[in-house]
């Protein structure tokens, strides 16, 4: 177990991963009304792929001869991300920041839920009531049928379902896949696939606003990539990974700032019972994993 100083190191750089990963999509949205939601994401790959690349390189991580299972994880997580790029930026270019934003912090609480139906993981009664509830929250922030409602609401939650079979599919990987090498496969995968499509519209000539907002989104993505793989590696996951929905507080501050958008009370509403209900998720699995280390490691009577 790692102690406070590691955990605390651990937060503060999960909390800068939420940071860049909201700033790229700050950079992102803001290119809607100049650019085609393909091109965009095809001239961000092109940038963020050989610069990933090089940074897995550096540090030792960029492997392209795996074990053939790893592989086939591989490329079954590559078109996952694929399609949660393509759903959530859909949305994200189409409603709020903090809506999209909000919708996606549901994204743990449905990865619990296929630990249990995939792994065979126990979540007993009260976590699952927690996922009930969040679920709850997440109706909330989407409110079907009501004046709020967006059809762009069912892209983010496509989104969601796409991070879970994601998710999955990474805890599937051996560990001797690097994490670096998935982000760098995963970066040309999303650039070569929304190139693929943008074959297929009309391109948009680059402005130099534009140019200078894709620069900052490669730039944001390159951080937050490398972050997030830090953070995970850096003290407890039970206390670093909550400071995830740090990101939605970012949203709110970013997409206030940047477009003038604030979510109405529902949309907070469902989204502190989402977030809650996460954080006694993650609490009451920390609390568990101690538990039965503690029975694994007691003396024989």
């Amino acid at each position: 177990m790692a102690d406070l100083a590691e955990n605390l190191r651990g937060a503060v750089l999960m909390t800068a991963s939420m940071a860049a990963f909201t700033i790229n999509d700050t950079f992102i949205k803001s290119l809607a009304e100049d650019l085609p939601l393909m091109q965009t994401v095809f001239l961000r790959g092109l940038a963020a792929t050989p610069l990933l690349a090089l940074m897995a390189w550096w540090r030792g991580a960029l492997r392209f001869r795996m074990a053939r299972r790893d592989a086939g994880l591989l490329a079954l997580r590559s078109l996952t991300e694929i399609l949660a790029a393509l759903f959530f930026l859909t949305a994200l270019y189409n409603m709020p920041l903090a809506n999209a934003t909000a919708i996606l912090q549901a994204a743990p609480l449905m990865v619990t839920l296929a630990g249990a139906l995939f792994f065979g993981e126990a979540i007993g009664i009260w976590r699952m009531s927690a996922i009930l509830v969040g679920f709850a929250g997440v109706l909330l922030i989407v409110q079907p049928g009501g004046d709020g409602f967006t059809s762009y609401s069912i892209w983010a939650l496509a989104a969601v379902v796409a991070v879970v079979a994601r998710d999955v599919l990474t805890r599937k990987m051996s560990g001797a896949l690097p994490s670096l090498t998935v982000a760098t496969v995963t970066a040309f995968s999303v650039g070569a696939a929304a190139g693929l499509v943008a074959l297929f519209e009309p391109w948009v000539p680059v402005s130099g606003p534009s140019a200078l907002a894709l620069s900052g989104s490669v730039i944001s993505i390159l951080f937050a990539y490398l972050f997030s793989v830090t953070a995970v590696r850096v003290g407890d996951m039970g206390f670093v990974a909550p400071f995830r929905y740090t990101g939605l507080v970012w949203a709110l501050v970013l997409g206030f700032l940047a477009f003038g958008d604030f979510p109405g009370p529902l949309t907070l509403l469902g989204s502190a019972v989402v977030i809650g209900a996460g954080l006694f998720t993650y609490l009451r699995e920390r609390r568990l994993s101690i538990r039965r280390r503690e029975i694994s490691q007691a003396p024989p009577r």
